[in-house]
């Protein structure tokens, strides 16, 4: 399998310059895992190949363990996760796929995230998951595949 293109954020260095900064912002308001999972998830719902291998293995050599990596995609039903954890993949799941309801965001998620996390804390996950769902659709688009680990 090969890519349409090259990856059009690689095409301008300023771009990724500033991709990359956006993803360093507000380290260590959430949890790394956490921020893991919820690109993790997005890239799952939005079929991202080469986004959900690389986040599986970013959460595998952080220490997770395998029963939360295998059921991420089922979190409401596995007893794996904490309630902040889910809180942060049901604003994910929500914003991800804004078209599928009335009310994209329903204040009940949003309420629920923010029991959880303050508002640097939300802003952070707001922007991930905006980051995450922009890089899903690019290699989506392009059909960016997966690169083999040996």
């Amino acid at each position: 399998m090969q890519a349409r293109m090259k990856n059009p954020a690689y095409l301008f260095p300023d771009a990724l310059k500033n991709l990359r900064a956006l993803a360093e912002t507000g380290a260590g308001e959430v949890p790394g895992k956490t921020v893991a999972m919820v690109h993790l998830r997005a890239s799952q719902i939005n079929g991202c190949g080469i986004c959900t291998d690389m986040h599986a293995r970013e959460l595998r050599e952080a220490g997770e363990t395998d029963e939360r990596l295998w059921s991420i995609a089922a979190w409401r039903e596995a007893p794996y996760y904490t309630d902040a954890e889910r809180a942060a993949l049901a604003l994910t799941e929500a914003a991800t796929r804004i078209a599928d309801r009335p009310e994209a965001v329903s204040d009940e998620i949003w309420n629920e995230a923010a029991k959880h996390y303050g508002e640097k804390a939300l802003a952070v996950l707001v922007l991930h998951i905006g980051m995450i769902n922009m890089w899903n659709r690019i290699n989506v688009t392009i059909r960016q595949p997966v690169v083999k680990v040996a």
